[in-house]
C-alpha cells in the first residue's frame, strides 16, 4: 500500500516548487494535526498555499470564506489551471451556474469551495454543508471578524456559527495585518480552541518605505514615477481625483488609467486586465483596487493621500515587490495632511443624535413605518437621499456604517446588480392563496427553476423567467410587484443602487441603541490608529519600518537600513566622515607649513565640493584664536598660532 502524499509532494506536483516559504510548512502541519490555527503572513507571503496544499491531502471539502468575488474568480481559475477541482458560491452566479456548483458538491467532485461570508451565514445555507463532507474551514482576511480590526465587516461576526455547526473541524484564520489585540479577538470570535498562532515578520526587506514631504504632490508624484520603472499603483481616497491624476500623468507622457468602486463592472475588468498585462503601466485608484490581484511585479506603490491606519497602509503598500525584487512604497505628504487625517476621525464618528437622525430619515425615505421592515431589503438611491434631505455624503456614510455595526440596519453596496428574489411566505401558505392565473403561472415557474429561494436572495433575469413562464417581460415584472405587495416574496429589481436591509423591525428613533463598543471604543481605537499613522509619516527621527513593526507587536527590532530615514542617516554619517577627512587634511597641511597655507594651496589637495568645508573649519580656528588670517581671495593665507 502506497503512502499518502506529503505536503512537499503536493507542492511539487501541483505548483512545481521544491520548498515552502517561511511559515507555510508550519501552518500546514498544524492544520493536518487538526489544530485551530491563525496564520499571519504579509501580503505576498503565500497565504493561499497554506490551505490549498492540505486541501489536496484531507479527504473532504475545504471551505474558504473570502469577501471578494473577484478574488474567488482569480483563485478558482488559477486552481483549475493546475488540475485542482475548485468552485465558488456567491450571489453573483446565475441559477444555471449555481445549480452546476451544487451538483458538483453533491457529487463530491470539489476539493476547494470559495464562498462569501454573506452566503455561508444566510438562513439554512450552513446546514447544506453537512452533506458535502467538509474537513477544513478557512477564514481569509480574518481581521474583518474583529471589532478592533481596521476593516471590520458585520457579516463576519456570524462566522462564529461554524464552530457550533462543526465542532470537531479545524479552523484556519488568515490575515496579512493584525495587532496582538486583533489576533486575540479573532480567536475569541471564532471560538478557537488554543489556536496555534504562526506568524512571519511583517518586515519586507526588498521594500523601501519612503516619505516625501512636499509642497506640490502632483510634481512629487511625477518625479517619483519618472524616476522608477515597472508597474505602479497610485492610491488616492477620492474617486474624482483618480480620473484627474490619471489625466495628469497621461499628459506628462506616462501610461495611466483610473479605477474606483463606482465604475461599471465591465470597465473595472477591462482596466484591471490592461494593467495586469502591462498595456497600462500605472493604475490610479481608490482602495477598491488591489486586494486579491495576483501581480507580483509591481515596482512602486504611491499614496497620494494618507490612509487612516498602518494596517491599511501595510496592506496597500505591500502590493509592491511581491516577487521579492527591490521595490518602493512612497507616501506624499504635506503639513496639511495632519489636519486632514484628524478631521477624518470626526467624519467617521458623527454625533449619536446625528446617527439616529440618519436612521429616521432613511426609514422615512424608504417609507418603512415603525414596527415594519422585519428581514426586508430595500433599494436605496443614496444620491437622491442626500439631495432630498440636503445632507453631506461623508457623515451619512459613516452613520450607515455605525448603524450596520450596531445591527440596527445593514447598508450593503456590494450586491450584484441583477434582479433578485426571495420567498418570505412559507411554502404551505402559498398553496392556499387565491391569485390571478398569471401570478400562479409565474410562481410555478419560479419554484420549479430556482432552488434555495426560500432561504436566500436568488439572482435572475426577467427575460429567462418570461421564457420559462410563457409570459412577456412586462407581465413578469407586473406580477412580481403584485406578489411583493401580497408579501409572498421580496423582489429587488435590477439596479446598481445599494441595499438597506432591516434585520429587525423599525424602532422609534429614541430607542435606537448604539453600543459603546461600536461608538466610543471604536472611536478611541481609531484615534490611536491615526496617531500611529501620523507618527509613521511625520517622525523623521526613527526608522519607519522599526516603528511599524513595533506597532504590529514585534519586539527587539532593528533599523531596516532601506527606508528614507535610514538612508538619510547613512548619508549624514558619510558626510561627517568626509568632513572629518577634509579637516584632518587641512590641519596636517597647517602643521607642515609654518608660513601657513593659502586657499589656492588647499584647492590642490581637496575637491572643489569639499573646499567650503575646509575654509569654514579654518575660519572657525581663526575665530577661536588658534590661527591667523591674511590676504583675500585665492591668496588668503591661514597660519597656526
Amino acid at each position: 500500500m502506497s503512502r499518502p502524499p506529503s505536503p512537499s509532494d503536493i507542492l511539487r506536483r501541483y505548483w512545481g516548487y521544491d520548498a515552502f516559504r517561511e511559515c507555510q510548512a508550519e501552518i500546514i502541519a498544524s492544520i493536518l494535526e487538526g489544530r485551530d490555527t491563525i496564520g499571519l503572513l504579509p501580503t505576498g507571503g503565500g497565504k493561499s498555499i497554506t490551505f490549498q496544499v492540505p486541501a489536496m491531502i484531507l479527504d473532504g471539502l475545504t471551505v474558504v470564506v473570502t469577501p471578494l468575488i473577484s478574488l474567488m474568480k482569480d483563485q478558482v481559475d488559477n486552481l483549475h489551471s493546475r488540475g485542482i477541482p475548485a468552485l465558488a458560491l456567491h450571489s453573483g452566479l446565475s441559477m444555471a451556474e449555481r445549480r452546476h456548483v451544487i451538483d458538483r458538491l453533491d457529487a463530491g467532485k470539489v476539493k476547494i469551495l470559495y464562498v462569501s461570508p454573506e452566503k455561508i451565514t444566510r438562513r439554512g445555507t450552513l446546514s447544506q454543508f453537512h452533506a458535502w463532507n467538509p474537513s477544513l474551514f478557512v477564514i481569509d482576511e480574518a481581521h474583518c471578524i474583529s471589532q478592533w480590526g481596521y476593516d471590520f465587516r458585520p457579516h463576519y461576526l456570524q462566522l462564529g456559527q461554524l464552530r457550533e455547526a462543526f465542532p470537531d473541524l479545524p479552523i484556519l484564520a488568515l490575515t496579512a495585518s493584525a495587532t496582538p489585540a486583533v489576533v486575540d479577538d479573532i480567536a475569541a470570535r471564532l471560538s478557537m480552541r488554543s489556536p496555534a498562532v504562526i506568524s512571519k515578520s511583517f518586515s519586507r526587506p526588498n521594500l523601501s518605505y519612503v516619505v516625501r514631504h512636499t509642497q506640490s504632490k502632483e510634481a512629487a508624484l511625477l518625479r517619483v514615477l519618472q524616476n522608477t520603472s515597472g508597474s505602479a499603483i497610485v492610491y488616492t481616497r477620492s474617486r474624482q481625483r483618480t480620473a484627474q491624476l490619471a489625466e495628469f500623468l497621461n499628459a506628462a507622457g506616462l501610461s495611466a488609467h483610473f479605477y474606483h468602486a463606482g465604475l461599471d463592472p465591465k470597465d473595472k475588468s477591462q482596466r484591471q486586465d490592461l494593467w495586469k498585462s502591462g498595456s497600462i503601466r500605472i493604475m490610479v485608484a481608490t482602495n477598491a483596487f488591489g486586494m486579491g490581484i495576483d501581480k507580483a511585479d509591481v515596482r512602486t506603490v504611491v499614496h497620494f493621500d494618507l490612509p487612516s491606519s498602518l494596517e491599511e497602509y501595510y496592506q496597500e503598500a505591500g502590493r509592491a515587490g511581491r516577487d521579492g525584487l527591490p521595490s518602493f512604497a512612497v507616501i506624499l505628504a504635506t503639513g496639511h495632511d495632519k489636519a486632514v487625517l484628524k478631521r477624518r476621525l470626526n467624519e467617521e464618528f458623527p454625533g449619536r443624535e446625528y446617527v439616529r437622525m440618519v436612521y429616521e430619515r432613511v426609514s422615512t425615505f424608504l417609507d418603512v413605518a415603525v414596527g415594519d421592515g422585519f428581514e426586508k431589503a430595500y433599494e436605496f438611491n443614496l444620491q437622491n437621499f442626500l439631495h432630498t434631505f440636503h445632507l453631506q455624503p461623508g457623515p451619512v456614510m459613516a452613520s450607515l456604517g455605525i448603524l450596520t455595526r450596531s445591527r440596527v440596519m445593514e447598508f450593503d453596496d456590494n450586491l450584484n446588480s441583477r434582479s433578485r428574489l426571495m420567498f418570505i411566505m412559507p411554502r404551505d401558505e402559498i398553496y392556499n392563496l387565491h391569485l390571478p392565473e398569471q401570478a400562479v403561472r409565474l410562481l410555478t415557474a419560479v419554484m420549479r427553476n430556482y432552488t434555495g429561494i426560500f432561504a436566500d436572495f436568488v439572482p435572475f433575469t426577467e427575460s429567462r423567467l418570461a421564457l420559462e413562464s410563457g409570459m412577456s417581460e412586462q407581465d413578469v415584472y407586473d406580477n412580481l410587484l403584485l406578489l411583493s405587495r401580497e408579501h409572498v416574496l421580496q423582489f429587488i429589481p435590477r439596479s446598481a443602487n445599494p441595499i438597506i436591509y432591516y434585520p429587525y423591525r423599525r424602532e422609534e428613533t429614541r430607542h435606537v441603541s448604539i453600543p459603546k463598543s461600536v461608538y466610543e471604543d471604536r472611536m478611541s481605537l481609531a484615534k490611536k490608529r491615526i496617531d500611529a499613522m501620523l507618527d509613521f509619516v511625520f517622525d523623521d527621527s526613527r526608522c519607519r519600518v522599526r516603528g511599524m513593526l513595533e506597532y504590529f507587536g514585534e519586539k527587539d527590532t532593528a533599523d531596516c537600513g532601506t527606508c528614507d530615514v535610514c538612508r538619510a542617516r547613512r548619508r549624514a554619517a558619510r558626510a561627517d566622515e568626509i568632513s572629518q577627512d577634509v579637516i584632518n587634511t587641512v590641519e596636517q597641511m597647517l602643521r607642515s607649513e609654518p608660513d601657513g597655507i593659502t586657499v589656492a594651496m588647499i584647492k590642490s589637495r581637496i575637491s572643489a565640493n569639499d573646499l567650503e568645508t575646509a575654509v569654514e573649519h579654518l575660519r572657525t580656528l581663526v575665530t577661536e584664536g588658534h590661527a591667523t588670517l591674511t590676504g583675500s581671495g585665492s591668496a588668503t593665507r591661514f597660519r597656526l598660532l
